[in-house]
């Protein structure tokens, strides 16, 4: 997995964000993504993020991760365009919402961050979680990948 890492404002601590990167590359490993596939996350302010909710989803308030997808599931005709490799996204990141629901959930600051990443990578990959049968799919895939690595409730 190539990710971009951007935290300019260095709002994870350093464990934090060393977790980040080892864990959307195991994610990326247990979906059998190819190794060059390219994304990237930024992990931005509570008021950054409600910007960029206000922005582009017309949604004003804080959360926890949005995702932008490249191909939001469409499939190009890449014939012709071999070896190069796919770009699936990017993820923004905020902290301070992630903490608040750790709080809420009762679960450590990293499970959260851990569930927020792999939510999101999943999300780049094309699954979803609005129909039932999606849930039924991206939910349990989110739980072993989250256990695999260590992360558990």
């Amino acid at each position: 997995m190539d990710l971009s890492f951007f935290d300019d404002d260095h709002l994870l601590d350093d464990a934090d964000a060393q977790l980040v990167p080892k864990l959307v590359d195991f994610a990326a490993k247990q979906i059998g993504s190819a190794p060059d596939t390219e994304m990237s996350i930024t992990i931005v302010s509570d008021e950054e993020i409600r910007r960029i909710n206000r922005e582009y989803r017309n949604t004003d308030r804080v959360t926890d991760v949005i995702s932008f997808a490249i191909e939001d599931g469409e499939q190009e005709d890449l014939s012709g365009f071999e070896g190069i490799p796919e770009n699936i996204g990017d993820l923004f990141i905020a902290p301070g919402k992630v903490r608040a629901q750790s709080v809420d959930y009762g679960h450590s600051f990293q499970r959260e961050l851990g569930y927020t990443v792999v939510h999101g990578f999943l999300h780049l990959n094309g699954y979803d979680h609005i129909k039932p049968e999606d849930e039924a799919v991206m939910i349990p895939l989110q739980e072993k990948i989250l256990s695999a690595f260590g992360l558990e409730r």
